[in-house]
């Protein structure tokens, strides 16, 4: 009976997900090409009693809320220098939270509910963009939006060399965590390798104020500190970065089979200046980017519209995520399969969002300006009022919901990496369908940084999204695959953290992992003695105070690697074994044979 009944609730989810294909389809192609959403929610909600600060998912790693004392909104440096005199004459601890873009992990977060906080907001500090065009250079004011600055420049006929993939960035946020697009040529795809100034307001003396402004570029002490600097050593005010001269560049896209790809991700770094490849290890198969830059008289309009970040209808992020809430309760991984192949196939047919002149896609190459063809995010932009459509994981309309793991190999281990992730792979390919629903791995190269934070050497970016439970004691189809993946990562081939993402196990001895990492906390003694920028979260990862106590069910989010099976959910079947293929991996495995 038992066996009738899982057969039914199979084909029962069979039928949900068929459906979501169905609708998918049928919006697609009855909607306009251009569908506005609404923009994300401001990430610092108050009330009388003080403010909460979420992350763009609504959710922390630790699914714990952050309060606040209070919020500022400076539109001035001379507000900001204020707000930082006042809080460091009032012995608060700081952070800085821009209009959209705000970290995963818990860095933003200032302190415990116990400690008296100040957010400083720069969603209003956003109206100067200084662009010198003879010298070939921006200033802009910190809050200022990445798009904002990109489409800027591009009005005075020059670009941005690097920008990120996301555009939902501001330009304090952008350099302060290390974001970056893909590109090992000139100075590398790392937006601030590309900073050349940078205004910083910093605790100082009664006698000064409370607070001062640092005018650094390059040569000065500190300046290799702050262009990496996590929030933790002051505000940042003012950035400027170099600029060129306007450029195309055409993209094509290369589905093709994953075979040789541990073997081919070097020549392909080397030989395109923004290539990049997304790899689905589910269904065998690599997309090679071939992207370059081309004359500025080659004929072609044409835009990167991301499909990831593209405006969604809100029944639709519900409906792919009642599939996958489906597949995972009936622990069907082929549902999940079915849902990975459908998008794969679609966004071959949508060339993954490129446009030519600027509306569909309509054939390889697809040429356009640099400030097109980089940064992405149209889901960001439209009226409050419209509710039916939105970026696909706002908290709001219940949409997808996922982890979000990025870790920076040094480029001579990637391939060993990529062996081992297909030795595991190759056990079972289905297990990895869930990560395929998404992007895959993204693997993206920046080059080796002077910046403290930054690359000490030339790097491989590997991106991955894969399924997060509504509840944190909820295991996860597949749990031992993902936490094995990602121990192998950071901890086998000692791979760094993006600093904006990860779960909290990723940054366990990340300060061993940085050769300069004594000098950026000797500038951190520097400038900021009284550690007003300093949270508990910069002190627990940075300042080697490492996991803490475990509590039960700690490994399930990855808030620690399980030691016991208590860490893990020995009341759903999960238990804490040895990974499959990297052996020193502890992971939580579910083993309904070891219940009792």
């Amino acid at each position: 009976m038992s066996l009738i009944l899982h057969k039914r609730l199979n084909q029962k989810i069979m039928k949900i997900l068929c459906n979501t294909l169905i609708t998918i389809m049928v919006i697609v192609l009855t909607s306009s090409t251009l569908i506005h959403a609404m923009p994300p929610p401001n990430p610092i909600q108050c009330t009388q009693n003080g403010c909460t600060l979420y992350n763009s998912y609504g959710v922390w790693g630790d699914r714990k809320e952050c309060h606040v004392t209070a919020a500022v909104y400076p539109s001035t440096e001379a507000e900001l220098r204020s707000a930082v005199a006042a809080a460091n004459k009032d012995n608060l601890k700081v952070k800085v939270v821009s209009k959209f873009s705000h970290t995963i992990p818990k860095l933003a977060c200032p302190a415990a509910r116990n400690r008296r906080t100040m957010l400083i907001s720069t969603e209003r500090y956003n109206s100067s963009i200084d662009v010198d065009v003879a010298n070939l250079t921006v200033t802009v004011d910190a809050g200022v939006g990445i798009r904002a600055v990109i489409d800027r420049v591009a009005e005075e006929g020059l670009s941005l060399a690097a920008t990120p993939y996301w555009e939902g960035v501001s330009v304090g946020g952008v350099i302060s965590t290390g974001a970056h697009g893909s590109s090992w040529w000139g100075n590398g795809g790392a937006v601030h390798d590309h900073v050349v100034a940078i205004r910083l307001i910093v605790p100082a003396r009664g006698s000064d104020g409370y607070a001062k402004v640092l005018n650094l570029k390059g040569g000065d002490s500190l300046f290799n500190a702050v262009k990496v600097s996590l929030g933790m050593l002051g505000v940042i005010s003012k950035v400027t970065f170099s600029l060129e001269h306007a450029f195309k560049r055409s993209i094509t896209f290369n589905f093709t089979k994953d075979e040789g790809i541990e073997d081919e991700f070097m020549e392909h770094g080397k030989k395109y200046e923004f290539g990049d490849i997304q790899w689905y290890p589910s269904r065998h198969t690599a997309v090679y980017r071939y992207d370059d830059r081309v004359p500025l008289n080659m004929s072609g309009n044409g835009v990167n519209d991301f499909v990831g970040f593209q405006s969604n209808f809100a029944i639709i992020a519900k409906t792919v995520r009642t599939s996958e809430k489906a597949a995972e309760k009936a622990r069907n991984v082929n549902g999940k399969c079915i849902l990975a192949s459908s998008f794969l196939t679609y966004k071959q047919l949508i060339a993954n969002g490129l446009k030519n002149n600027n509306l569909i896609f309509t054939g390889y190459p697809v040429i356009g300006h640099q400030s097109k063809m980089q940064t992405s995010g149209s889901c960001l932009y439209s009226p409050e009022s419209n509710k039916a459509t939105a970026c696909a994981w706002d908290p709001r309309i219940k949409g997808l919901f996922f982890y979000e793991s990025t870790a920076i190999f040094p480029a001579t281990k990637f391939s060993d990496f990529i062996r081992d992730v297909k030795k595991l792979r190759d056990l079972k390919p289905e297990n990895f369908c869930g990560v395929d629903i998404y992007n895959g791995f993204l693997i993206r190269f920046v080059k080796k940084s002077e910046a403290y934070l930054g690359q000490p050497e030339d790097s491989v970016v590997v991106d991955f999204n894969y399924y997060r439970a509504d509840e944190a004691e909820t295991p996860r189809l597949n749990q031992d695959i993902w936490e094995e993946v990602e121990q192998m990562a950071f901890f086998k081939y000692l791979a760094k953290p993006h600093w904006a993402k990860n779960r909290k196990l990723a940054f366990f001895g990340v300060d061993k992992k940085y050769p300069n990492f004594s000098k950026f906390l000797e500038a951190k003694k520097l400038v900021d003695s009284g550690n007003i920028f300093s949270s508990e979260w910069s002190d627990e990862v940075l300042f080697g105070k490492g996991e803490g106590v475990k509590e039960d069910g700690c490994a399930l989010e990855g808030e620690c690697i399980c030691e016991e099976d208590r860490h893990c959910s020995p009341g759903n079947g999960y238990f804490c074994r040895r990974g499959l293929v990297y052996n020193e991996a502890r992971v939580c495995k579910y083993s309904p044979s070891s219940m009792s």
